[in-house]
């Protein structure tokens, strides 16, 4: 697997491939597509097998305030049918060995056993706003003993908060 930066020519595969990789759900690729649109600082790379992007990942800014506190790991994404074969591991490694990703603290919202293995740890501090006693909030270079709620870039929570009035919407007529 060849690992380049996420260039132009290669958007609306890495968008398709987020798609598929987390089918049903819409989130991550309407996430993709808005941090897009509004210029975002994102720290993205791809991984291809002849051309085909068959792996992504993304970093965004974490915030104090406004002050710029590390960076949040996200999404992740493997073609299904390449999935179990290390190609997402590889990615991630390759990711936390770039610039911004051996010097910032990284911030994660996930899978614990999967980012344990990376050297995640748990993470107290700060909160997590979508992760209620931080149970899936993980952490590498965390120094911070100060307490506050991380930011993201507002499309994470325009999107969720989008996401939520969905699901709310959806029970209120019987599908959930």
């Amino acid at each position: 697997m060849k690992i380049r930066k996420l260039t132009p020519e290669y958007y609306s595969k890495a968008a398709s491939l987020l798609d598929h990789a987390f089918a049903p759900s819409r989130y991550e690729v309407q996430l993709f597509d808005k941090l897009h649109e509004q210029n975002r600082p994102v720290h993205e790379w791809v991984g291809l097998i002849r051309d085909s992007v068959v792996a992504y990942i993304g970093f965004t800014n974490a915030y104090n305030g406004k002050k710029i506190v590390g960076l949040h790991l996200g999404p992740i994404a493997v073609q299904p049918q390449m999935q179990r074969r290390g190609i997402g591991s590889e990615l991630l490694r390759f990711a936390l060995r770039q610039g911004g990703g051996r010097e910032n603290t990284i911030f994660v919202f996930g899978d614990v056993k999967f980012y344990f293995k990376f050297g995640f740890e748990p993470c107290p501090v700060p909160r997590c706003p979508f992760d209620k006693g931080n149970r899936n909030f993980l952490s590498i270079r965390n120094e911070t003993g100060e307490e506050y709620t991380v930011g993201y870039e507002p499309e994470f929570t325009e999107i969720a908060l989008g996401k939520n009035q969905y699901k709310m919407s959806s029970r209120k007529r019987g599908k959930f």
